[in-house]
């Protein structure tokens, strides 16, 4: 993680990977941070990121994988360009199993993923709907949320019936990772 560590902070200053008042922080704030979500995992094949930005989780989740789980493929859907030469230069440097796609999350045709994640993209609510687009028919997302989670599940549940677990964040003691299963429009 050392190497994707420094990385991140060598092409920060070009391309705004990470909030700078969090750098100093790489450690726990992003790379712990993106790491608990494979622990909840369980079995993959597939595992898709979106809206990957600085590769976390999706980097993270690949150099995880390279090691205990090498067959497994990684897609990260980026939809800045200049994220996607970030991420693409650290999984050739790093010889992660991944694909990067350039693209917006709406544009690019079903991935069907075992695992879905995304962190600090969207609401619960929007998640829901490109997670239900790009999931294996018994796929789970992985959402890490602030505190406002309990607002967010709460909007959401006007628009979706979701079956959820929430498991708290090992990083932040007011952040949880929302475990999403089945879910279906109300």
């Amino acid at each position: 993680m050392a190497e994707f560590s420094a990385l991140a902070i060598k092409w920060n200053p070009a391309i705004n990977l990470i909030a700078r008042s969090t750098v100093s922080d790489i450690e726990q704030r992003h790379i712990q941070d993106s790491a608990q979500l494979y622990t909840l995992a369980g079995d993959f094949d597939h595992w898709v990121d979106l809206g990957s930005g600085g590769g976390f989780p999706g980097i993270v989740v690949a150099i995880i994988a390279k090691e205990r789980n090498p067959a497994a493929r990684i897609t990260l859907v980026e939809s800045d360009a200049r994220k996607c030469e970030f991420l693409r230069h650290s999984s050739r440097i790093l010889g992660l199993n991944t694909q990067i796609l350039n693209a917006r999350i709406e544009a690019v045709d079903p991935l069907n993923a075992d695992v879905v994640s995304a962190r600090a993209l969207a609401s619960l609510d929007q998640l829901c709907g490109f997670f239900v687009r790009h999931r294996a028919a018994r796929g789970k997302g992985l959402f890490p949320k602030g505190a406002t989670a309990s607002h967010e599940l709460e909007a959401a549940q006007k628009t979706w019936n979701l079956d959820y677990r929430s498991h708290e964040s090992i990083t932040d003691p007011s952040a949880v990772i929302l475990e999403v299963k089945d879910l279906s429009r109300v």
